[in-house]
């Protein structure tokens, strides 16, 4: 197990892989099909995205949690 100072860096590290797996994986099927070929284009597309993915995660994601706090404190006039 590792510590707990590195659960930023492996929520990020899961939550990217798990993210582009799905998204290179749909896109790369709908714009080539699923001949011989795909998994090679598939594996090239999650090279490519993968590291942009991890780097915009790990930069944004505490900045977009905030964002959802904010907007999701505000008590709604229809609960009311």
């Amino acid at each position: 197990m590792l510590p707990q100072r590195y659960t930023r860096l492996v929520t990020t590290l899961l939550m990217s892989i798990c993210m582009v797996t799905a998204m290179t994986g749909v896109i790369t099927a709908i714009n080539t099909g699923l001949d011989n070929g795909f998994l090679a284009r598939w594996g090239k597309a999650f090279i490519i995205a993968w590291p942009i993915a991890f780097s915009l995660i790990f930069i944004l994601a505490v900045r977009v949690q905030r964002l959802a706090s904010r907007i999701c404190s505000r008590t709604s006039s229809a609960s009311q």
